[in-house]
């Protein structure tokens, strides 16, 4: 769950990081009314997306005046960065600096331990930077030692590096409570009388860990379709491509999602509907499948053990019967009650495979000829 700036920067604030003052404005009115009583020029106006490059996009602008705000305010609110639309506009007081950093905690699954990332030259082409500085972190009681080391390495001294391994010690102290998964400063600010300021945030929280933090769930977006995914207890995200993929199991699901990209064709949905299935469950994931526009058609890769795919099969056959998928759907069916299940849907549109290769192959070339037919 990647959190916007702002959001992360409440997580920062609490967590004792020092962050510049700044505020939230969803309209120009609100934008207008902060300058009355809490903000003054100059100040930078940055785009609240869930995703990075903002300021190669030319969504940060700093701005001198209320007219320069009012323009910038409105192109902001306008302007799409890879496909996402603002949340809203984040006013932020200008800060003079001495030195910029990359200051970066994050899960390093090859290593199986998180990892501390820190760069004597931080903004936007952090990705090119030669000065970089990397060390594991393999418990809480190191984070210390391994932040003044680091610090040397960086360059830094007196004042600066004290104020260093206490910012990075509160880092990961947010890291671990709050159970993220990445927390990024880019850059963090160096001022003049020695102390650190997070110009920036970028923090990635695990999902998974949201039942343990309920305080947390406020961050939670969700489109309409994963609402009601949600709420009907199955997994839903929506992709880019035409080809649902619907199945019992994150793994079997992932795993077919992989074949049917191996096998030439684009993944459009992808759905769990997990071990605690019923018929209405099924009836209601197609439901949410016949809402996705992009989809031409389904693949189904059920295995029953605790699921009963007779039931699967009677949450298909109802979606057939009352035009709720007009799209082909290609299944393989097996495991508990699975020669039920075909029974029930010998005679429906559904088209049945022993074998889920054979399955997403008639699928992709189905797929296939349509679109040769729509060219002729």
């Amino acid at each position: 769950m990647r959190l916007l700036e702002y959001q992360g920067k409440e997580l920062f604030k609490e967590f004792g990081i020092p962050i510049p003052k700044s505020r939230m404005a969803f309209s120009i009115e609100e934008a207008r009314s902060l300058f009355k009583s809490e903000l003054a020029f100059p100040i930078v106006l940055k785009s609240q997306v869930p995703v990075g490059g903002r300021g190669k996009a030319g969504a940060i602008k700093k701005c001198r005046n209320l007219g320069e705000v009012e323009s910038q305010f409105t192109m902001l609110q306008n302007k799409k960065i890879e496909g996402e639309s603002p949340r809203g506009i984040l006013l932020e007081e200008v800060i003079d600096i001495s030195k910029e950093l990359y200051v970066s905690l994050f899960l390093n699954r090859s290593a199986r331990c998180f990892s501390l990332i820190v760069s004597s030259a931080g903004g936007m082409d952090i990705e090119s930077a030669k000065n970089r500085f990397i060390m594991d972190v393999n418990s809480t009681d190191d984070i210390g030692d391994i932040a003044n080391r680091i610090a040397g390495m960086a360059g830094l001294d007196g004042e600066n590096r004290q104020k260093f391994v206490e910012f990075v010690q509160n880092l990961h102290r947010l890291l671990y409570e709050k159970e993220a998964e990445l927390v990024e400063v880019n850059p963090a600010a160096l001022l003049i009388n020695g102390s650190i300021v997070a110009l920036d945030s970028k923090v990635i929280l695990d999902d998974n860990a949201l039942f343990r933090r309920p305080e947390l769930i406020k961050y939670e977006e969700a489109t309409e379709l994963e609402a009601l995914a949600k709420k009907n207890g199955f997994s839903f995200v929506q992709l880019q491509g035409n080809i649902a993929i619907i199945g019992n199991g994150a793994g079997l699901v992932m795993s077919t999602l992989d074949m049917v990209s191996d096998a030439g064709g684009d993944a459009g949905a992808f759905l769990d509907f997990g071990g605690s299935a019923t018929a209405e469950t099924i009836y209601q994931a197609l439901t949410v499948i016949s809402r996705v526009k992009t989809i031409q058609t389904i693949v189904v890769n059920l295995f029953g053990g605790i699921v009963r795919t007779d039931l699967v099969a009677q949450g298909i056959l109802r979606a057939y019967v009352n035009n709720l998928i007009t799209v082909p759907l290609f299944a393989r069916i097996s495991g508990a009650e699975s020669l039920k299940a075909k029974e029930i849907l010998k005679d429906s549109k559904a088209h049945l495979f022993d074998r889920i290769e054979d399955a997403i192959q008639a699928a992709v070339q189905g797929i296939k000829s349509q679109e040769g037919k729509a060219i002729l």
